[in-house]
């Protein structure tokens, strides 16, 4: 049965360790607070009374479908397509093709800041490889202008951050429920780590400095992993409610 993704692309590397992913949980979350078509999730309540679980969900799609066989991968974006069509039916109204792309690229740009951060930089070859994967993922969306390759890509990105994101209520009240859910310390550490990895125009329009507290922390952290001390560190920061979900990320090793 052929893999939607090679058992050993870089892809799986990324999305096969919950560290990694975490930081693209962060980065996502800060830019689609953003992004002016939030309001769609607005629209059916779920974004505001669950923020985490519902980026986490979106999150967990994603890594879903980097690990199925192609078939399994055809239908969990058949369904995610399925499921926003009867959201639109709802409202009356399409959600816009430049939102599906936007919501595409922050998996791509993340799933690359997150890993070059806690690991080591990719090639151009690598990011390639990643491009095509949630390249393949759009054109079954049947999304539009979706460029060929990752170096066409970038320019392409700085468009969509440009034309896309604007600081909002939206942006005020999510930022009100993160910290809500979180707690002032684990908020604090939310903030600290979506500076690592968000690009500038992001950090910009958020009024973030570039520096993080944690950025010394990080090689700690690396290190940290060959003795397990990384899972004390989730126990402490992480929700309870989202542990053991997390924990299950873990396929890749260290």
């Amino acid at each position: 049965m052929k893999n939607f993704v090679e058992s050993r692309s870089i892809v799986r590397k990324i999305w096969g360790k919950s560290d990694t992913i975490l930081f693209i949980f962060a980065g996502a979350s800060a830019e689609f607070a953003l992004n002016k078509a939030v309001d769609w999730l607005y629209f059916t309540g779920k974004l505001p009374s669950d923020p985490l679980g519902r980026l986490f969900s979106t999150v967990s799609y994603a890594r879903r479908i980097v690990f199925a066989s192609e078939s399994e991968a055809f239908k969990a974006i058949d369904t995610m397509t399925q499921i926003h069509t009867t959201v639109e039916k709802k409202r009356g109204a399409s959600i816009p093709d430049w939102a599906y792309r936007d919501v595409l690229f922050m998996l791509i740009y993340y799933s690359i800041s997150a890993y070059e951060l806690l690991e080591k930089p990719l090639t151009l070859e690598d990011k390639e490889e990643v491009y095509d994967v949630f390249y393949r993922v759009g054109m079954r969306m049947g999304l539009k202008d979706l460029p060929l390759s990752y170096k066409a890509w970038i320019p392409v990105r700085q468009f969509h951050l440009e034309q896309d994101l604007q600081m909002s209520a939206h942006t005020s009240d999510l930022f009100k429920q993160y910290r809500e859910h979180l707690g002032y310390l684990r908020f604090k550490v939310l903030l600290e780590a979506q500076k690592l990895v968000l690009p500038y125009h992001v950090r910009t329009l958020l009024n973030f400095n570039r520096f993080s507290i944690l950025k010394p922390s990080v090689f700690i952290y690396k290190v940290g992993r060959n003795i397990k001390l990384d899972r004390l560190i989730k126990k402490l920061l992480l929700p309870s409610d989202y542990k053991a979900q997390i924990r299950a990320l873990d396929i890749s090793k260290p």
